[in-house]
């Protein structure tokens, strides 16, 4: 199914392909977990649920599962509920903010961060997301009802979240179309050019290699995946067809801001990214195979 679109091919996808690193940052910075532990919460599991969680407040394990997707429900459940008990919602949003300033203060400078370029690309990316809509998109309607931050710098970051939520819930739609569970979406993304390292995923989402390698094998008898555990022809085409699915469901907020001010936007966002991966913003075994 296409859609028809003023857009040049695939401008949204590659205008969130260097706005989402910019929220995705805190994940991986030393100052996340230094925020989060001055409010008790140490296991870094627990942080990265709470912290992306928060938004939709102090919800079971069972919500979490379902809109994080592809985290093994025993993980998530070791974590949630309890983790409110230790620091509200509220508390928690605060502390992912402050560590969002600190992120990119760190990463950026002081220069950009407080840079007229800063300060538009911010206004592009909260008019883009004017467009992103809330039905069955839980995690971005959740983080819709936030305030937008003053600073710009945090506005961009809070405009970036908007918008990888928006496409992120859009992508599980994709991913239920096309009959993947969780697991199989991370092995087969895994498998492809852009998946990050097995090892560190298997780490972080908490699988056990014996249920990778179950995956693996249902993915085989599809004919998804080879003996080697590489994607086939039909697996590529699967995940370039989940890709396309999930840029029509997020056409919108590009669509909305037009192919001028997308094609700025995606010129600012990606002189930030490379500043902030330059600076070692994320690990070696996210980037990919190369």
């Amino acid at each position: 199914m296409t859609t028809k679109t003023s857009l040049p091919e695939r401008a949204g996808r590659r205008c969130h392909n260097v706005v989402n690193p910019l929220h995705s940052t805190v994940y991986f910075s030393p100052d996340t977990p230094a925020e989060f532990a001055a409010l008790g919460i140490e296991d870094r599991s627990a942080a990265y649920f709470a912290g992306r969680a928060a938004a939709l407040g102090a919800v079971g394990a069972g919500t979490v599962t379902a809109t994080f997707y592809n985290f093994k429900h025993d993980l998530v459940a070791r974590h949630i509920p309890q983790v409110w008990k230790v620091a509200p919602p509220e508390e928690v949003l605060a502390a992912r903010l402050r560590a969002a300033d600190r992120t990119l203060r760190r990463l950026l400078g002081d220069a950009t961060v407080e840079s007229p370029e800063m300060a538009e690309a911010a206004r592009l990316a909260l008019r883009a997301a004017e467009a992103c809509t809330r039905h069955a998109r839980p995690l971005y309607a959740a983080h819709a009802d936030l305030p937008v931050p003053d600073a710009p710098h945090l506005a961009l970051w809070h405009a970036a979240t908007l918008l990888r939520e928006h496409r992120g819930d859009g992508h599980l739609a994709a991913l239920l179309d096309a009959g993947l569970d969780g697991l199989e979406a991370l092995v087969t993304h895994t498998a492809s050019d852009r998946g990050a390292a097995r090892s560190w995923v298997l780490e972080f989402r908490g699988w056990s290699l014996e249920e990778w390698q179950a995956a693996e094998e249902r993915l085989r008898g599809r004919g998804f995946l080879d003996a080697e555990g590489a994607l086939t022809e039909a697996g590529k085409q699967l995940r370039e067809d989940l890709e396309d699915t999930t840029d029509r469901l997020d056409l919108a907020p590009y669509e909305h801001l037009g192919a001028a001010d997308v094609a700025r936007l995606t010129e600012l966002a990606t002189g930030f990214t490379q500043t902030a991966v330059a600076a070692g913003a994320f690990p070696k075994a996210l980037l990919g195979k190369g």
